[in-house]
């Protein structure tokens, strides 16, 4: 069970310490001096690299999470019995995984075709989007630190 922990951990860590190297390191180096455009394609070689990394990290996570939560003598098949810390850890695990989604297939191609554009070409929504989008990365951290949090909880209860 020690090295199934272990495997579930190193995913987290994997994840979460992508999220930021990006967010805290890589995308404010290449935003310096507003010249992010420039380095667009070093951020999609990295960011694409990274998003094999991280769905190969959650379907360990699931498997793993699956089998540690059975060995905890906790029916994953019936929510009505879980203890409320691992309800919320899967609740907050379940948004993270949503928002992955959204970011991987939706909000990431449509900033891709934005960045495409002539700056004078773009519409009021495309630069809407331009400035929200961050939004998403930023909150996925944010959940990936409160499911840190909930493990830490749940695994000292």
């Amino acid at each position: 069970m020690f090295v199934l922990i272990w495997i579930h951990l190193l995913s987290a860590v994997v994840w979460i310490g992508g999220m930021v190297f990006l967010s805290v390191v890589l995308v404010p180096v290449l935003r310096r001096g507003g010249q992010f455009a420039q380095h667009a394609t070093l951020f999609r070689t990295v960011a694409y690299r990274f998003r094999g990394l991280v769905w190969g990290a959650m379907g360990v996570l699931i498997v793993t999470g699956l089998v540690i939560a059975s060995g905890r003598s906790i029916d994953v098949t019936a929510p009505h019995l879980w203890p409320a810390v691992f309800a919320a850890k899967l609740g907050v695990v379940a948004l993270l995984f949503a928002l992955t989604l959204l970011h991987d297939l939706v909000v990431g191609p449509r900033v891709r075709r934005v960045l495409g554009v002539k700056e004078v070409e773009r519409t009021a929504g495309d630069r809407l989007l331009l400035r929200y989008s961050v939004l998403v990365p930023r909150l996925s951290l944010l959940l990936s630190l409160v499911v840190l949090l909930l493990a830490v909880i749940l695994a000292r209860t």
